[in-house]
């Protein structure tokens, strides 16, 4: 085969065979001169923990653990690991079924690719004509794309960066030509660009059997470089990314799950899973009530959960946009019994493009203002005194009192309710939708004083659907140094807020069983309003976030909360969308060509245990992708520091 031209095409987040850019070009060039087409993932050492692919437990890694920064959290935390390894094994069936493969490695990406060259010319058998690669922002991102390129000039083959084109409307197509021209404004930036609906490209055809360069034979293609295996099956291969991070406790104390309670995102990973999931939202017609439930706490269907599969690219925006179009013009006649058919944009479908948008605009941001994303100051560059941490309290703080309000946030027991279900939502699916994110970030920088890029940190670990340009983004903007013109003026009051979108307090009682017990809203959103003489009967003595939370605010009603998810306000942040149930079923699968078919397949993971991880029930997420509502400030209540912040 000394005749051989192959194609590597390293595969980061762009795990998908259809609308795929570099798959396309080559089912339509007739020209391109490969021979074989050799898809490479590889798990990066410096974004998950990859020790436990070492069979032998007394061989050390040698990479650093994958942990980050401020916080010391691991980056990708069970959820997400998880959720991963089924989207890169859904994307191994994906090129299988069209004749290809996929290769799968572990380490640096630019070590790999140097080791990868480097075996394959020395063994002679095959020759690599060039390694293509889609683009992706992030510091960590461009510096892979720089240390591969560097890796191909080295061994003399030629490298391509690709245009990610997984997003609403292409970079070519904005009426941009420097990205320091974009606005700092979200609005203004919308109005340049509407009306969406116009905009997106259309999608690229899927290749079909036969149509690509064949996988090289496997011979050819040099083993994994010690001490780490590649594993042969999905389960052994989450397996090998869970043991690691399962060895010890997330969080100290960490709670317990709570009986009954659901997940709302019981979705496995891949492109498969997700088309599944697109083509369920419009069957079932919840695209035309998504305006109106956006906001919503619990559920499956109160927003697509579409971010987590977005994020790795195993679906694109103009892959949703289009099969919204096909809905609203009437083309597509297995819609045809849905309400709204034929009829054009409603109020759903409208608003689902804008949140797209929203994304695009994150990452673009992203590209424009680089390392800056991570500064404590933001974009801004202002205002890093108003923040505590650790290793610099404020001057009415310590280091052991930031730290024990930081441990009481992590494990959901600041004595908020709507804040504490939320991050134990989190802590065992995965998931927690938008509205309750926007509330927990601002209750950390806002409320708490705390470096919000702690905040940040722990949502990138736990969140199935972390997306870097969304996450990093959206808390810059609820801690007033990024894209929010009101700043530090905006501050939500998690108390009205519990009241508005949760009025009979069903989501905090699901997520904070302690509670349950209780029924006036108004306890139940801060249990420390209790008498003092009811509590031994309603299970709440001996509660340290009863007795003393982080945050007292005294805030009355003369009305009930009202309708979940009914817009008001300006826009907040966004969250994301993804999660799972704690059924016997396991996890939802949406059509019995899903990997293991029906509801039985595979049982799902959770992580609740002592160790920090127990099998028997699903659930991974994110959160709605809605607008917010009530956008509450500092001087409509009174808020009282316990004395145990």
């Amino acid at each position: 085969m000394s005749d051989s031209k192959v194609l590597i095409y390293l595969m980061r987040r762009d795990l998908r065979v259809s609308d795929n850019p570099v798959l396309h070009s080559l089912v339509s060039s007739k020209n391109h001169g490969f021979t074989h087409l050799l898809p490479l993932y590889v798990f990066s050492a410096q974004q998950l923990e990859v020790k436990g692919f070492i069979s032998d437990s007394n061989t050390k890694s040698p990479y650093r653990e994958a942990k980050s920064k401020v916080g010391g959290f691991w980056r990708t935390g069970p959820h997400r690991v998880s959720f991963l390894a089924e989207c890169i094994w859904d994307l191994k069936e994906g090129l299988e079924k069209v004749g290809s493969g996929l290769c799968i490695r572990v380490g640096m990406v630019g070590d790999v690719v140097d080791d990868m060259l480097r075996k394959i010319d020395g063994k002679g058998e095959i020759k690599v004509g060039a390694l293509w690669m889609v683009g992706e922002e992030g510091v960590e991102e461009s510096q892979e794309e720089s240390q591969v390129k560097k890796a191909c000039r080295e061994a003399d083959v030629e490298f391509k960066l690709w245009n990610d084109e997984k997003y609403l409307i292409d970079d070519r197509d904005l009426p941009l030509t420097n990205i320091d021209e974009l606005s700092d404004i979200f609005t203004s930036y919308r109005k340049t660009v509407e009306p969406l609906r116009d905009h997106p490209r259309e999608v690229l055809s899927t290749p079909t059997k036969g149509s690509l360069p064949p996988f090289p034979p496997k011979a050819s293609i040099p083993d994994q470089r010690s001490p780490f295996t590649i594993p042969d099956t999905l389960d052994n291969l989450q397996s090998s990314l869970l043991k690691p991070l399962s060895a010890h406790n997330l969080v100290t104390n960490p709670p317990s799950y709570p009986p009954s309670t659901k997940s709302a995102h019981p979705f496995l990973g891949g492109e498969s899973q997700a088309q599944d999931r697109l083509n369920y939202l419009i069957t079932s017609g919840n695209i035309n009530t998504y305006h109106n439930t956006r906001n919503g706490l619990l559920g499956h269907d109160f927003s697509t959960k579409l971010s987590a599969y977005l994020s790795l690219g195993c679906i694109t925006a103009r892959q949703i946009h289009a099969s919204l179009l096909a809905f609203e013009d009437g083309t597509n006649p297995s819609f045809s019994s849905v309400t709204g058919y034929g009829l054009g944009q409603n109020d759903g479908t409208k608003s689902i493009r804008f949140e797209l948008l929203w994304r695009d605009y994150m990452r673009l941001c992203t590209r424009k203002f680089g390392p800056k994303l991570f500064r404590l100051s933001g974009f801004k560059a202002e205002g890093e005194e108003r923040w505590s941490s650790p290793s610099r309290p404020s001057p009415s703080s310590s280091t052991s009192k930031v730290r024990q309000q930081i441990e009481r946030f992590l494990n959901g027991t600041t004595g908020m309710g709507l804040i504490d279900a939320s991050l134990r939502e989190m802590y065992h699916t995965g998931y927690t939708s938008n509205r309750a994110r926007q509330n927990v970030a601002s209750f950390l920088a806002k409320h708490l004083k705390i470096d919000w890029r702690i905040g940040a940190e722990w949502y990138e670990c736990m969140l199935v659907d972390y997306d870097l340009s969304s996450n990093w983004g959206n808390w810059q903007y609820l801690a007033g140094v990024g894209n929010d013109p009101r700043g530090e003026a905006r501050i939500f009051n998690p108390v009205k807020q519990a009241f508005d979108y949760d009025p009979n307090g069903d989501y905090v009682k699901a997520w904070v069983p302690e509670l349950r017990k209780l029924s006036e809203p108004a306890e139940i959103f801060q249990a420390w309003t209790v008498r003092e003489d009811r509590r031994e009967g309603l299970g709440l003595n001996g509660l340290d976030w009863v007795k003393d939370p982080l945050l007292k605010i005294n805030f009355t009603v003369n009305r009930r909360g009202r309708h979940v998810g009914r817009p008001r306000g300006d826009r907040g942040g966004r969250g994301g969308e993804g999660g799972r149930f704690p059924s016997p079923e396991g996890r939802r699968f949406y059509s019995n060509s899903s990997r293991g078919g029906g509801g039985g397949g595979y049982g799902g993971r959770g992580y609740g245990s002592s160790r920090g991880h127990i099998r028997g029930y699903g659930g991974r997420g994110g959160g709605g992708g809605g607008r917010t509502g009530m956008m509450d400030k500092v001087s409509d209540y009174e808020a009282l520091q316990s004395s145990a912040q």
